[in-house]
């Protein structure tokens, strides 16, 4: 069973710094454009044109118009977090069996098979239900209360295996609008620095400082709740194979007994 977490791990860990890999070379191509886009756009933008290029460039337009070193921040967090998401998401998804299912085909075995049976079909199966089974049959012989009070602990470790990673992300989550808001204010910087430099408060002199503030703000908000939306998944996932756990537990409590 260890030998299979391990591989598990390793597995996970590598599908992380993929998906990582993938979305940096996936950001790249906007930051190498970076000073050619900021030449067009101080020649200025034609609303028009910009209507009629697809998403991909009016977004890449966006990106820089908001500063892309800033912005680049914002994307970082996104990275990452999506990283952290996607790296959760197949962790749970393959940790998630049957409980049902599973537990009939256990009693089986211990009817058939006897106590080694069953405990090398928790082993070759993966996830928490069959590493709280196979935690139940180890204490075999022991009271009740200490085999229950055993499986709730061991339940607990379980529950924050599978929790594992889930505090980077609300990180992350609360960090995308943080950022956009420190944006906010670089960009209204930005704009009384125009009004002092000029001597002159039209909206010519501010309205490239107040574009700063609002595009980072709205990339900022955007990328809070994509994450957000992923975060609420991964606790909807993780609650399911709790309530799969303390299944299993009162199973097995009741096969010991």
């Amino acid at each position: 069973m260890n030998d299979m977490k391990k591989i598990f791990t390793k597995s996970a860990s590598l599908r992380c710094w993929a998906v990582l890999l993938l979305a940096f070379v996936a950001v790249l191509p906007v930051v190498a454009q970076a000073d050619s886009l900021e030449v067009s756009l101080l020649d200025g933008v034609d609303a028009t044109a910009m209507g009629s290029q697809g998403l991909r460039q009016v977004l890449k337009t966006k990106f820089i118009e908001g500063n892309v070193y800033f912005m680049s921040l914002v994307a970082l967090v996104l990275v990452l977090g999506l990283t952290m998401c996607i790296e959760r998401i197949i962790y749970l998804t393959l940790a998630k069996v049957n409980v049902h299912s599973f537990l009939q085909r256990l009693k089986d075995t211990l009817g058939q098979g006897g106590r080694s049976a069953a405990v090398t079909l928790c082993r070759q199966t993966r996830g928490p239900v069959a590493a709280l089974c196979l935690h139940a049959l180890e204490q075999g012989g022991r009271p009740a209360a200490e085999v229950e009070r055993s499986l709730q602990s061991h339940g607990a470790v379980l529950t924050s295996q599978l929790e594992r990673g889930c505090s980077w992300i609300k990180l992350f989550i609360a960090m995308a609008p943080s950022l956009g808001f420190l944006g906010t204010v670089i960009g209204m910087v930005m704009a009384f620095d125009q009004i002092q430099q000029s001597n002159d408060f039209g909206a010519s002199t501010v309205a490239a400082g107040m574009k700063v503030a609002l595009i980072t703000t709205i990339f900022g908000i955007i990328v809070a709740l994509v994450l957000q939306l992923f975060y609420n998944y991964i606790l909807t996932r993780i609650d399911a194979l709790v309530d799969d756990m303390e299944v299993a537990s009162e199973e097995m409590l009741s096969i010991e007994s």
